[in-house]
């Protein structure tokens, strides 16, 4: 993205068309998921016609989809001849274990892309034009979705946050994993500790996701499920471990601290709840992807938000929680919140 400056350094209107225009992007790199480029670029590098003819597309379609995503950088040419770039071979290849092409699925699904193109009006009213409860209405098809595309995603994170919940304890423990989701989070703390009992709450459609993603990593004698709101159902206990991936920023502080203290009351005394969160830096505008997520919040909740670490901890804190500390994810945007039960 140009930085809107001349080599001269005089602004240009530069920036601003290419924020305008920048749902071709989007575009762009969806149709060639779609339509199977990244797997034919894998094949080897292929002129226009060959991979018109491994798309099942037009030629004049492949040449001008092909020269934008080189332009933008996920394509390579040379000589007329197209092939992966780096990034393009490791993460949009289908062949590659670290291929995230599947989150395009869920990124690109009309409930989370449609209420942004109403965002002056969010912005005038601070909450999402979707009806109800937004993107939280119970049993929304959207998480779903979010469970079958968007593991490749959350997979680099699954380790880390394993390490840092358990901090090397072993031997029998209860882990609870609300809003499991696909289940990645609850199944690798077993992984490393083959004697945990894990405990996944969502929706009862959700679970279905993560019992399958259970049963394929061979833990699904050691996986129970717990369906039903967060909210609402009985978490039993006393846990060691807590997760809460990816849900305290959906909600405002004083829902965060209602759900915190019930999580704490769920805890063994010592035990500790992980989040995995998007935290930005107090400035509220770095890093960028952890700062931006807010807007993604705006559009498609009532009162979510994207906290800061300091945020954060005041909640642990009045929820109940001591030794609050952060842990940013090297593999990631990420940021893991650990507090213990005091």
């Amino acid at each position: 993205m140009g930085s809107g400056t001349h080599a001269t350094g005089a602004p240009t209107p530069a920036l601003v068309f290419e924020t305008l225009t920048a749902y071709q992007r989007t575009a762009a790199l969806r149709a060639a998921i779609e339509l199977g480029l990244f797997h034919a670029l894998g094949e080897g590098p292929g002129d226009v016609t060959s991979l018109a003819r491994a798309c099942s597309a037009s030629e004049r379609g492949i040449r001008i989809l092909c020269d934008y995503l080189t332009v933008i950088g996920l394509v390579a040419k040379q000589d007329g001849r197209y092939s992966h770039t780096p990034t393009s071979a490791l993460f949009l290849d289908p062949r590659s274990p670290n291929c995230v092409a599947s989150t395009a699925k869920f990124l690109g699904n009309p409930d989370i892309v449609q209420p942004a193109l109403n965002l002056a009006d969010i912005v005038r009213d601070g909450r999402t034009t979707l009806s109800g409860d937004g993107t939280l209405e119970p049993e929304n098809p959207v998480w779903v979705e979010f469970a079958h595309s968007m593991a490749p995603m959350m997979a680099p994170m699954a380790g880390p946050l394993g390490s840092i919940a358990l901090d090397g304890r072993s031997g029998p423990m209860s882990v609870l994993d609300i809003a499991a989701g696909h289940g990645l989070f609850g199944i690798e703390v077993a992984r490393q500790n083959p004697e945990a009992q894990i405990t996944a709450v969502d929706w009862a459609p959700v679970l279905e996701v993560a019992r399958e993603n259970a049963r394929k990593a061979g833990i699904d004698g050691r996986y129970r499920r717990l369906p039903g709101s967060a909210f609402e159902v009985d978490f039993g206990g006393p846990h060691d471990i807590v997760l809460l991936t990816n849900f305290l920023h959906h909600f405002d502080p004083p829902t965060c601290i209602g759900l915190l203290r019930k999580v704490r009351a769920a805890l063994k005394l010592g035990g500790r709840a992980a989040t995995l969160e998007f935290v930005p830096n107090e400035d509220r505008v770095s890093p960028p992807m952890a700062a931006a997520f807010s807007l993604t919040m705006l559009v498609s909740t009532v009162a979510g938000d994207a906290y800061t670490f300091r945020e954060l901890e005041r909640m642990y804190r009045e929820a109940g929680f001591g030794n609050v500390t952060a842990h940013p994810v090297p593999t990631g945007p990420h940021t893991i919140v650990l507090g213990h039960a005091m």
